[in-house]
């Protein structure tokens, strides 16, 4: 597995290697052991399977609040889309920082969000699906949003010139960072994000 940092501490993309010939390919997408040998340790205990079937999709930024908070893998299993992560946790040296990264089938690679930060994705081709871990189970009494075109965060979404994206009611009335009072602190580096 080849794992990567991103511009945005603690926020990293991890590409699992695919072994092919004729047929198609294999690929361990995810391993306790390979990823506990980089600090990576993570109990994951739900996977969610999304599908938009038009582009663009945009579904985020969304969190859950302690003690539901998730941290998340995140893959493309069909089609392309924009990944994206923003450090949510107050006295961050990153707070209200984004990273971007682009997931597609092709390329397989997949981004690890860490509880504490805000994940929210577009989808660049139509019948697009996203496939994720997610170390706690849904809890909608704890789930927060905050709006995809905050100013504060200027998110290049990369959206084709004058289309504006797919939304959920819920995503479309979010509110901005600045008003959040956010339930997340920071504690310090993460164990994985120092190595080399």
């Amino acid at each position: 597995m080849q794992i990567e940092t991103t511009p945005l501490p603690g926020v990293m993309i991890l590409t699992p290697k695919r072994h092919g010939d004729a047929r198609g390919f294999f690929s361990e997408s995810w391993s306790r052991e390979t990823l506990a040998a980089q600090g990576i340790e993570l109990d994951f205990v739900q996977d969610n399977h999304s599908l938009s079937e038009a582009a663009p999709t945009l579904r985020g930024l969304h969190f859950q609040a302690p003690p539901r908070a998730q941290a998340k893998l995140v893959r493309c299993g069909r089609g392309r889309l924009l990944d994206v992560a923003v450090d949510i946790r107050k006295g961050s040296p990153s707070y209200g920082r984004w990273t971007g990264v682009e997931l597609s089938f092709g390329n397989g690679r997949q981004l690890l969000v860490p509880a504490g930060f805000a994940h929210g994705f577009v989808t660049r081709e139509p019948g697009t699906e996203i496939v994720y871990k997610c170390t706690d189970t849904y809890a909608p009494e704890t789930e927060g949003a905050i709006h995809w075109a905050d100013p504060d965060l200027a998110i290049d979404w990369d959206l084709p010139r004058g289309e504006e994206p797919r939304l959920s009611a819920k995503d479309a009335e979010a509110g901005r960072l600045a008003d959040l009072d956010s339930p997340f602190t920071y504690e310090g580096p993460l164990p994985w994000e120092n190595r080399t």
